[in-house]
């Protein structure tokens, strides 16, 4: 799943939605951005925790599939009357017109129909069947990619490719993957009619209301960004644009701290159950994330503007200046994949939702204030302070329950790392070589100081792979 993972999805993010950003209008591509982060906002109400506690569910005990998958799904089509209305209620309050809604339509009906196929998808991975899920997990990644690579490069239309193109070409994706997915499990369970099993359904979701909360915070701190540049500014659209461009170097790289947030938190959990000392696989985990983020975003810092004029047939300077504002708050989202994984392992929610309200209300407030004066770069300082804020009491809660001792050899050790890179980078930089040449003598000499200063030391990734 990983490796199927890293080769469909970077070809996804750079060679599709790349080109398609810069073959239409910056303007419509800038709506399409905000629309496809307004979309998301809301999208937990679509599952409630449901596809974690099935997957969990059908894994201990298989039997249960046919009898429970049929009320389950009713229930998600039920849920996603709910998520369609609010989405559009709210949609309606913030004062889109009806060209907007069209588009909100589609791009909401695509993150149902991808909750959809992830639900589906549990009952797969439960029932241990781990190669068929790896395909299906980047099948829809696939299908987009044909029948976007088709309206872009097959002169099968007889119009400028547009954005709603690109809407369409992913709802068919996710369509004819929803529906092969459903035929796999009903070929599996033999058996399907719609039913609903409310008494069941309401002990499962107040199981799952506090991960849910949590989602739908989070989701809002990490997506207000494009959707308040759009609305609050005469030119939004165009902002919004800005932003994307450098939003999608950090989405790209935030998919390695998502995949390796799934291998800690099963590992957390039994060292938790077992009452295992889990600093060293706190350190290790946070070295593996936190030292290549830090690298690559003090990369950014001298690199920004090659980078985007590499990526981007139209840009503009504000562009370089997100791009390393973002760089360097992956830096904490980085952070936040290792120390929020363990309070999720540990079960303390009430934490991670006291922290992601926090982080919530401070994400608006800063939007608030800076975005009317700095615009996009306004809303990524918002973002840096918050994600760098959030990492900080994510810390200190862990300190609190775990009771960690501080390392002064471990920090002593990455701050001398980062003088000898930020110096390397810097000579490369003064010597005009090339980006491309920078950039893999940066990642070498990261990757041998990193094992030279025993930072990370080979032994532990080995046993991180052993006990994954």
């Amino acid at each position: 799943m990983l490796l199927l993972n890293f080769l469909i999805k970077p070809f996804w993010i750079f060679g599709i939605d790349r080109t398609v950003q810069n073959m239409v209008p910056s303007a419509d591509y800038g709506i399409y951005f905000a629309l496809f982060n307004f979309s998301i906002l809301f999208s937990i109400l679509l599952d409630l925790g449901l596809t974690n506690y099935n997957n969990k569910n059908i894994a201990q005990n298989n039997h249960i599939l046919s009898k429970y998958f049929s009320g389950l799904l009713t229930f998600k089509f039920l849920l996603s009357l709910i998520y369609f209305l609010v989405t559009f209620v709210v949609g309606y309050v913030v004062g889109y017109d009806s060209a907007r809604f069209s588009m909100l339509l589609f791009l909401s009906i695509n993150q149902f129909l991808i909750s959809l196929i992830l639900f589906m998808r549990s009952n797969i991975s439960g029932l241990q069947l781990f190669g068929m899920d790896s395909l299906l997990s980047v099948l829809d990644k696939v299908l987009m990619i044909i029948f976007c690579a088709v309206l872009l490069w097959g002169n099968v239309i007889n119009e400028p490719f547009a954005i709603l193109h690109f809407i369409y070409a992913q709802t068919a994706a996710y369509l004819l993957t929803a529906i092969v997915v459903f035929a796999i499990i009903v070929f599996k369970t033999k058996v399907f009619t719609f039913q609903l099993n409310l008494p069941f359904l309401l002990v499962t979701l107040k199981q799952t209301f506090p991960y849910a909360f949590l989602v739908l915070t989070m989701t809002f701190y990490y997506r207000l960004d494009a959707i308040m540049l759009d609305l609050m500014l005469p030119d939004g659209e165009h902002e919004a644009a800005i932003y994307a461009q450098a939003y999608r170097l950090l989405d790209a790289t935030s998919q390695i701290g998502v995949l390796f947030a799934g291998l800690l938190l099963p590992m957390f959990a039994l060292m938790i159950a077992q009452k295992q000392k889990l600093d060293d696989l706190l350190r290790l985990s946070f070295s593996l994330l936190f030292i290549p983020s830090a690298v690559l975003a003090l990369f950014c810092l001298f690199y920004a503007e090659q980078i985007i004029s590499l990526l981007y047939a139209n840009h503009e300077q504000s562009s370089s200046n997100v791009l390393i504002l973002l760089m360097f708050c992956f830096v904490a989202i980085a952070g936040t994949y290792v120390y929020g994984t363990l309070l999720t392992s540990k079960g303390s929610l009430k934490h991670l939702n006291f922290i992601a309200v926090i982080g919530l209300i401070l994400n608006f407030v800063l939007n608030l204030i800076l975005i009317p004066t700095y615009k996009a770069e306004g809303s990524a300082i918002a973002s840096l302070i918050t994600q760098f804020i959030v990492l900080t009491a994510q810390i200190f809660v862990c300190n609190m329950i775990f009771n960690f001792a501080l390392n002064y050899q471990y920090i002593y050790k990455v701050a001398l790392f980062f003088v000898v890179i930020l110096a390397i980078i810097f000579g490369l930089k003064s010597v005009d070589v090339s980006l491309q040449i920078s950039f893999l003598v940066t990642v070498l000499l990261s990757s041998v100081l990193v094992f030279l200063f025993k930072i990370i030391s080979l032994k532990d990734i080995l046993q991180l792979i052993k006990n994954r």
